[in-house]
C-alpha cells in the first residue's frame, strides 16, 4: 500500500487513477483544530489544502463525505499522556467552563474559515461528544491483546503490536530507533514501555474534564478520537485521511496501529499531508510561540507585520506553493502575493468587460486542459495560477486593443477563470486586494462611468476629468482603453 499520497499523479485521467472504495463516493477525514486558542497561519494551510481537495473531488463528480473533527478533550501538554489538558488550563486561567472555551474559539475558527472561503465539512464531530464510542474502541483493542490496564489508565502496547504488525509503517520509523530516542516522562512509571501511548487516562483530582469508564474516572487519549470518529462516520475502511505533516508521527502512526488492533486491518486507503508554514526556518505554531493569528493578519496588529493582509491574500499566498512544499512566512512574500492577487483580479474584471469580435486575431491555447493536468498532478495549484496568468496576457492584450477575441474564445476563457479561479481555487473575485467587498460600489461606479462616457462623447472634458479625478481621490483607478473604460479599487 502507498501510504503517502504522492500518487495524485492523477485524480482523473493520468497514470495512477484515484480509485475510491465505493464507486462515485469518497470518504475523507481530516484532523481539525484543537480549540483552546485563536487560529493562526499554520491552521489555515491544512484547512485550505483540504478545501481544494474537497472542491476538486466534488467538481470531478464524486459525492464526498468530508469529516473534520474538533479536538476538545485529551490534547495534553506532554506527549498526549501527561500534563494539564490545554482546554482545562485555558478554562482555569480565564475562569470559564471548558466547553465555554471550546465554543468561544470554535466560533472564532469558523469565522476565520468563512473569511478564507473554506467550505464547511459535511460533518464536524467533537471528541467530547463521542466518549462512549471511544470507550468501546478501547475495549476492542484490549480484547485483541494490544493494550493493558495500569493504575486506572489503559495504554497501547507498541512493542507487542510491532511483533505481529509493523509500528512505523507510515513515517518509515522503526521501533529500535524509537526505543533509543523515546524519553521517559515524569509520572509515567505505569507504562511498560516509554513508547506506549494512552488510550484512556485516569484523571487526577484537579482534572476538570473527565468521564466514567470501566477502568477509572478519566478521559480518552488524543489519538483515539480520530480512529473512533473516522470509523463511525466513514466506516471501517475509507478513502482519504489528511492533516499536517507534523501529525504523521506520532498521531497518524498511532491511528494506524489502533485501527489494525481493533479491526484487524488498516482503515485508510490514502494518506495526505500538507507541509508546514515556517518563520525563519522554524515551524510556525503555538509550541514555538512564534505564531501569528489569522485575526492579527487581517488587522495588521502583530509586531512582525508591516500591514494588514486580507483573507484572500492569505489564501492566495498559501496556494502559490504546492501543498507538500514548505512555505516560509515573510512580509515581502505576502506583499508579493497581494500584488499578484490584484493582477489576477484585474484580469478577471477585464475579462468580464470584453466584447466579442467577429474573429479572433490570436490563438488561444487549451488553457483548461493545462489547468486540469496541474490539478491532477498532486493538486499543483502554483501551475494552475501560472496558467491563469498566461491566459491573462491574452486578456490584457485584447483589453488594450492589440488583439481580438471571438465569442467562442471569450466563452472558453470565462469558463476557465470561473472554474479554476473561483470554483476550485476558491478566490472571491468581488473583493479588492485589501479584502473590501466592491460589489455594493459596482452599480454606482458603473453609473458614473456611463455619465463620463456621455460627457466624453459630447466633448465635455471638464465633467469627464472631474469624475475621473474625484473617483481617484476616493481610491478608484479609472483607465481608458480601446475596449472602453475599466476601473478598480487602488
Amino acid at each position: 500500500m502507498e501510504h503517502n499520497l504522492f500518487l495524485y499523479n492523477s485524480l482523473k485521467r493520468t497514470k495512477q487513477l484515484f480509485k475510491p472504495l465505493h464507486e462515485g463516493h469518497v470518504g475523507m477525514y481530516v484532523c481539525g483544530p484543537t480549540v483552546y486558542g485563536d487560529a493562526h497561519l499554520g491552521h489555515a494551510r491544512p484547512a485550505i489544502t483540504f478545501d481544494i481537495l474537497f472542491r476538486y473531488l466534488r467538481h470531478l463528480g464524486y459525492k464526498v463525505r468530508y469529516v473534520r473533527n474538533i479536538t476538545d478533550v485529551g490534547h495534553l501538554e506532554h506527549d498526549a499522556d501527561s500534563g494539564e489538558d490545554k482546554i482545562a488550563k485555558k478554562a482555569r486561567l480565564e475562569q470559564l467552563e471548558p466547553m465555554e472555551v471550546v465554543q468561544l474559539y470554535l466560533n472564532r475558527y469558523h469565522h476565520d474559515m468563512e473569511a478564507l472561503n473554506v467550505l464547511p465539512p459535511s460533518i464536524e464531530p467533537h471528541a467530547s461528544g463521542h466518549i462512549i464510542e471511544q470507550i468501546e474502541y478501547v475495549k476492542k483493542i484490549l480484547e485483541a491483546g494490544y493494550a493493558y490496564e495500569s493504575q486506572g489508565s489503559v495504554y497501547f502496547d507498541v512493542e507487542k503490536y510491532n511483533k505481529d504488525h509493523r509500528y512505523g509503517i507510515l513515517s518509515g520509523r522503526n521501533i529500535e530507533d524509537l526505543q533509543n530516542t523515546t524519553r521517559a516522562l515524569d509520572g509515567q512509571e505505569e507504562k511498560r514501555n516509554p513508547m506506549d501511548f494512552a488510550l484512556w487516562k485516569k484523571a487526577s483530582p484537579e482534572h476538570i474534564m473527565h468521564w466514567p469508564s470501566p477502568w477509572s474516572e478519566g478521559f480518552p487519549g488524543w489519538h483515539l478520537e480520530c480512529s473512533t470518529m473516522g470509523e463511525k462516520y466513514l466506516g471501517e475502511k475509507f478513502d482519504i485521511h489528511g492533516g499536517g505533516l507534523d501529525l504523521m508521527f506520532p498521531h497518524h502512526e498511532c491511528e494506524i496501529a489502533q485501527s489494525v488492533a481493533a479491526q484487524g486491518h488498516e482503515a485508510v486507503n490514502y494518506w495526505i499531508h500538507n507541509n508546514m508554514i515556517t518563520i525563519e526556518g522554524k515551524k510556525m505554531g503555538k509550541s514555538y510561540n512564534n505564531f501569528i493569528t489569522l485575526e492579527q493578519f487581517f488587522e495588521g496588529s502583530h509586531p512582525l507585520l508591516t500591514q494588514a493582509y486580507s483573507p484572500m491574500v492569505i489564501r492566495f499566498f498559501i496556494l502559490q506553493a504546492q501543498y507538500r512544499s514548505t512555505v516560509d512566512f515573510s512580509n515581502d512574500a505576502l506583499q508579493a502575493a497581494e500584488k499578484a492577487l490584484q493582477k489576477m483580479l484585474d484580469i478577471y474584471r477585464r475579462l468580464q468587460n470584453l466584447l466579442p469580435a467577429e474573429k479572433s486575431t490570436v490563438e488561444v491555447p487549451d488553457f483548461m486542459t493545462q489547468a486540469y493536468e496541474a490539478m491532477d498532478d498532486d493538486l499543483n495549484t502554483p501551475i494552475v495560477i501560472a496558467t491563469l496568468f498566461e491566459a491573462g496576457k491574452i486578456i490584457n492584450s485584447a483589453t488594450d486593443g492589440n488583439a481580438k477575441l471571438n465569442a467562442e474564445d471569450l466563452s472558453r476563457l470565462r469558463l476557465l477563470f470561473d472554474t479554476m479561479l473561483v470554483d476550485l481555487l476558491g478566490i472571491k473575485t468581488g473583493t479588492d486586494e485589501a479584502g473590501a467587498d466592491i460589489k455594493p460600489f459596482e452599480g454606482a461606479v458603473d453609473l458614473l462611468m456611463d455619465i463620463r462616457k456621455n460627457a466624453k462623447e459630447q466633448k465635455d472634458w471638464a465633467t469627464s476629468d472631474l469624475i475621473r479625478d474625484k473617483l481617484a481621490a476616493l481610491g478608484f483607478n479609472v483607465k481608458d482603453t480601446k475596449q472602453g473604460v475599466e476601473w478598480s479599487l487602488n
